[in-house]
């Protein structure tokens, strides 16, 4: 009887806890309204004018080297391209002259949900991740700031002024030692960990049974993200107008950047309001979630109410967009292009787990 309410209680769990959910699953009850939206723009791909300098309007594939070229380089950490195949000395040299020092950051040229993302230590490192990477990917100077915080921007085009939607620090999945436990028995006992047991082992296998000195903060991910297990706080409370001047300087600056959401590395909020001490990692475009919802107190209606408030924002923009002559993707263009990244994301997952 015991075993059964114990089962019981976890199916319950897993019932109740919608953050958990896959994502289809969450976003399934609402798809009709993004149908709609289909209808009456008569584009499948109606939202592919919301950001007309990233391919797909940054929805999915859009390649990082657009959104880099497009920024002032004084925004970013510095980065370069490496090609499969290159030549390890060549990548050596090319370190060497961007002034990288290890630890440094790769990830690769298309991709997202942290798959491939990678602090590598070492040279030798970095030459095991090169040898089995078989997609062109991206080397960058770690960023030393001690915050990572996301902002969710939105401005129509026609107005100067746009808004924060979302304002989030992201804490990377982490354990902290004891000096008693070992690296598996805090991982059994993290909220998060503990549900990615296997994930977690294949990539921390050398560490699994070390026994982590009291006080120690040993990351298990430095991939922010929802799905890589990271932990949101939520800001809200910080979004004002000075935050919101900082991003419309940056996004009219990058000109025709209209949705989406930037990940940036700073060294406080304060510092960020005032437009100093920070690096924008990436910014993501109409394929951005507002993931302000996620570990902040939001219920499911509230997470949908927020949802349908930016596609609502997406459609407006993508409406205004075409009118002035920014037409959405035709139909088997997008069909081709999203067929491709969705085998393309799929290689680069066992990819991913090979390279540990």
């Amino acid at each position: 009887m015991a075993n059964i309410l114990k089962q019981l209680k976890k199916i319950i769990q897993k019932i109740t806890n919608w953050e958990a959910w896959p994502f289809k699953l969450i976003y399934a009850p609402i798809t009709p309204v993004w149908l709609w939206y289909t209808i009456k723009s008569g584009a499948v791909w109606f939202f592919t004018p919301s950001n007309p300098k990233l391919t797909f309007g940054g929805m999915e594939g859009e390649p990082k080297k657009e959104m880099y070229q497009l920024l002032p380089k004084a925004f970013y950490p510095t980065t370069f391209n490496v090609l499969p195949g290159e030549a390890f000395d060549e990548i050596q040299k090319k370190i060497q002259q961007n002034g990288i020092r290890y630890p440094l950051i790769v990830k690769p040229e298309v991709g997202g949900q942290g798959i491939l993302f990678r602090k590598l230590d070492t040279e030798q490192e970095l030459q095991h991740y090169h040898s089995l990477m078989p997609f062109e990917y991206i080397i960058q100077a770690l960023v030393e700031f001690p915050m990572e915080v996301s902002v969710f921007y939105i401005r129509h085009p026609k107005e100067q002024k746009g808004m924060v939607t979302g304002f989030l620090h992201k804490i990377p999945m982490q354990v902290i030692g004891d000096g008693v436990q070992t690296l598996e028995q805090l991982i059994l006992q993290h909220a998060k960990g503990q549900k990615r047991v296997e994930e977690l082992y294949h990539k921390h296998k050398s560490k699994w049974s070390t026994v982590i000195p009291s006080g120690e903060k040993y990351m298990l991910s430095y991939a922010a993200n929802h799905n890589r297990g990271a932990h949101f706080v939520d800001l809200k409370n910080h979004i004002d107008d000075q935050l919101v001047q900082v991003f419309d300087k940056i996004s009219l600056d990058i000109d025709d950047f209209f949705y989406g959401r930037y990940d940036i590395m700073c060294n406080c909020v304060d510092d960020l309001k005032s437009g100093k001490n920070f690096m924008i990692l990436e910014y993501n475009g109409c394929g951005a979630e507002p993931n302000h919802f996620y570990d902040t107190g939001y219920t499911l209606m509230g997470a949908y109410k927020e949802i349908l408030k930016h596609w609502k924002a997406l459609y407006e923009i993508c409406r205004y967009n075409s009118k002035r002559g920014i037409k959405p993707w035709p139909l088997m263009r997008g069909h081709r292009f999203l067929q491709n990244s969705k085998v393309l994301k799929k290689q680069m997952w066992e990819v991913d787990r090979r390279i540990g």
